[in-house]
């Protein structure tokens, strides 16, 4: 029975030794050393992850900035560096549009902005995500057809891709009264 009781003991004085080595893997690495930049921004405040130097709020106002006068001028180059590839954005009307369909719209002269101002501008980040929400009022049209001009409540997502910040996502819905 002593025997017994010995056995047990040095198990639990092994896993109390071991346990906090153990549970300490995987954990946060400090924010200043190499290995914090490869593990998704673990240990990494939201401004370092930037990469910029800047606050990562300012950075994404600005690119926002940058987005919306792509489209009010029609600045395709602008727009497709902005823009990601997969992006996909559910328009006002409801219907779904990806990057290579506003490209192409744009490049054409159908779709035309005469407005797109954003109002009430709200960033949060979340590591190498951040989402816009804001009101959106514009007057455009697709083709001779005019759009209705708002106001929309909308939420522009980013990703940060391979170090440049890139939107992938845009939807509007139309702002009800408030009762």
């Amino acid at each position: 029975m002593r025997r017994i009781n010995l056995v047990v003991l040095a198990l639990v004085a092994i896993y109390l030794l071991a346990a906090p080595l153990a549970l300490g893997q995987g954990g946060n690495p400090p924010a200043s050393t190499k290995e914090s930049g490869a593990t998704s921004g673990k240990g990494m405040t939201a401004v370092e992850q930037t990469g910029e130097g800047g606050n990562v709020k300012q950075t994404i106002r600005a690119l926002t900035e940058q987005w919306r006068q792509s489209l009010l001028k029609a600045d395709v180059p602008t727009y497709d560096k902005l823009t990601a590839d997969d992006f996909i954005t559910i328009g006002t009307a409801g219907r779904a549009f990806t990057k290579a369909e506003i490209v192409e719209l744009l490049k054409s002269g159908k779709l035309k902005y005469d407005a797109y101002d954003y109002s009430d501008v709200k960033v949060r980040i979340y590591g190498d995500t951040a989402l816009v929400n804001c009101t959106l009022n514009q007057r455009a049209r697709v083709g001779d057809r005019e759009l209705i001009g708002g106001p929309y409540l909308v939420v522009l997502v980013w990703a940060k891709r391979n170090g440049q910040w890139q939107t992938v996502s845009w939807q509007g819905t139309r702002q009800l009264p408030q009762s």
